[in-house]
Formats: structure tokens, C-alpha cells, sequence
């Protein structure tokens, strides 16, 4: 009886987790429009499974994406355990930027998972930290006086709008645009290496 228990257990956690990696690409892929039903059945399970562990689609897409938005509060905590703000900022900004792949589908689904009931706390707590490391980085010294938040943010959408030829391609020329960024932010700016450049496309 024990062991059917646990195959029961095993297979409805294979069942949630085929279901949330299908989300997930579908959602990448065409947006919050794809139905539910639709990815039942990429799923191979039927819709009321779907349904009995995410009543609606926007629990779905949340949980789909939880890991994407759970990073950015995570990478931020980092950043303000760090000693040196100059340093705990950069590798803020390092790590939002090149987060998922530099791919450019990923940026407009935080947006609107930020603005979601689950996620306002977060986000309102990843906001503070921003402001909290910006300010920090300025007393040192080390940040231009007149970067503010939103230039963070402009970051973070200029790293997932490369385009590149290979998923390699594009995820080494954001750590470059990274590099590029971080040295423009420096109050006083050192002639450290960039990462190796990467050959993009010159034609939209």
C-alpha cells in the first residue's frame, strides 16, 4: 500500500512539473492568451488536472514564472549583504542583466507578473532594495551622482532586447553589455577588459 502511496505522490509531482515546464514555454512563446486546455494537452494530461492544482490561469502563469521572479529579490538580498556597495551593486546589475539568456521574451512577462496580487510585496521590497544599494553606492563614491533607478531598469530591458545567432551568442554579448554598463555607471571609470566581443547581426 506504502509503495503505490509513493508512486501516486511521484506521479502526480511529475504531473505538476511537466505541466508548469509546458506553461512556461508556452507562455514565452505566445503570451497569456494560450489556453489552458492548450497546455493540458502539449501536457499530455487532461485539463482538470490542470485545474485541481491551478484553479485559475493566472496561478498558472505565477507559478510557471516564480523562479524568474524570485531571482530578482534573491539577487538583490545579495547585493546589500555585500561589504562594498560599489561592488554589491555591480554584480546586481551584472546578474539582472544576463539573467535568463539575454532573451528578449522573458522581460514583458516579469513586467506583468510584477504588477500581479502574489507579487506586490516582492516587488515593492525589490524596489526598495534598489534604491537602498543606489544610495549606498553613491555615499561611497564610487556611482555617478546622477544615475537613478530608472536607469536600472533601462538596463534590465536593454539586456533582454540582443538579438544574436545561437542561444550562446546572445547570452555572451549581454555579459558584455553588462560589463559596458557597469563601467558607465562608475563615478571615476577604470580601463578594466570587457568580456570577448560577439559578432550580431547588422540587419534588423
Amino acid at each position: 500500500m506504502a509503495t503505490k502511496v509513493s508512486q501516486l505522490r511521484s506521479d502526480a509531482h511529475d504531473n505538476r512539473e511537466r505541466i508548469l515546464a509546458t506553461a512556461r514555454l508556452a507562455f514565452t512563446a505566445e503570451g497569456l492568451s494560450v489556453p489552458v486546455r492548450e497546455i493540458a494537452r502539449r501536457a499530455q494530461v487532461g485539463a482538470a488536472t490542470v485545474y485541481r492544482r491551478f484553479p485559475t490561469k493566472q496561478a498558472l502563469f505565477t507559478a510557471a514564472f516564480d523562479k524568474e521572479m524570485t531571482l530578482c529579490s534573491r539577487v538583490i538580498e545579495e547585493g546589500l549583504a555585500a561589504r562594498n556597495p560599489w561592488q554589491g551593486l555591480s554584480r546586481v546589475i551584472e546578474k539582472l542583466v544576463t539573467a535568463h539568456g539575454g532573451d528578449p521574451r522573458v522581460w514583458p512577462i516579469l513586467a506583468q507578473l510584477s504588477r500581479s496580487a502574489e507579487y506586490t510585496a516582492d516587488h515593492d521590497r525589490t524596489v526598495n532594495g534598489l534604491l537602498e544599494l543606489i544610495r549606498r553606492a553613491k555615499e561611497s563614491g564610487e556611482l555617478r551622482g546622477d544615475i537613478v533607478l530608472e536607469d536600472i531598469v533601462l538596463t534590465m530591458q536593454a539586456g533582454h532586447g540582443i538579438r544574436a545567432g545561437s542561444p550562446a551568442a546572445q547570452a555572451a554579448a549581454t555579459r558584455r553589455l553588462a560589463a559596458l554598463i557597469i563601467q558607465s555607471f562608475r563615478a571615476n571609470p577604470e580601463a578594466a577588459p570587457l568580456p570577448p566581443a560577439v559578432q550580431l547581426p547588422t540587419r534588423a
